[in-house]
């Protein structure tokens, strides 16, 4: 299984690669358009700003080429980041005064930052980085063979918002949505780390192949 990991030039990409390949996966490291809209599955991973993100995917001509790959049927992993670039927009780096950088499009809705704070004053540490538990409900390919609550690894200071896309749920200081899916398509994306979550993330890596090869156009 041939599997494009997009590189847009904000990010060390060895771990993922790491991680995919030791479930399977061939692995092709491209920040070329053309390679990543013929690809047979694209996995996205995230490093750096949402601001920063999306201008590197437009000026190395990404955006188009991953959005004609997934219209065209690839399945979809993104990472983190990578997960935030999914939605239509997010207000990371957003210039002061100006439009929120755009994201792919894939979900509606605005990638804001994780509050400090709960509903009860009690605080939080942003950046939220450490293990945390991940909830699902619904049965899901992503997560098979993968218990309910199983802790995953995170490092973020944004979240997506709550949509008809969401597939799995975490909480610090607020419960957010840390996996989505497309509905109805093999479009995916966790907030969580799956290269850098021990025997789980493993799992998830491996679930994603195996959906990726059944889905190969």
């Amino acid at each position: 299984m041939k599997i494009a990991l997009v590189d847009y030039h904000k990010g060390n990409l060895l771990s993922v690669e790491r991680g995919l390949a030791g479930v399977g996966a061939e692995v092709i490291v491209t920040d070329d358009a053309a390679v990543a809209a013929a690809a047979e599955a694209i996995v996205l991973p995230g490093v750096g700003a949402f601001a920063d993100a999306a201008a590197a995917l437009d000026e190395l001509g990404l955006r188009e080429s991953i959005l004609a790959a997934v219209e065209a049927g690839a399945p979809f992993l993104g990472i983190c980041l990578g997960m935030h670039l999914m939605f239509a927009e997010g207000v990371e780096h957003a210039p002061v005064g100006g439009p929120n950088p755009r994201g792919l499009g894939l979900i509606a809705g605005c990638v804001e930052a994780l509050p400090k704070t709960d509903g009860a004053g009690r605080a939080y540490k942003v950046p939220h980085v450490g293990w945390n538990s991940v909830e699902f409900g619904e049965p899901n390919a992503l997560f098979d063979g993968i218990a309910p609550a199983e802790f995953f690894y995170f490092t973020h200071s944004f979240a997506a918002p709550a949509s008809v896309a969401t597939i799995a749920e975490t909480t610090h200081s607020v419960t957010f949505p840390c996996a989505v899916q497309v509905p109805g398509r093999p479009v995916y994306g966790v907030q969580f780390h799956p290269e850098k979550s021990s025997d789980a993330g493993a799992r998830l890596l491996a679930n994603f192949v195996a959906i990726a090869q059944q889905a190969r156009r």
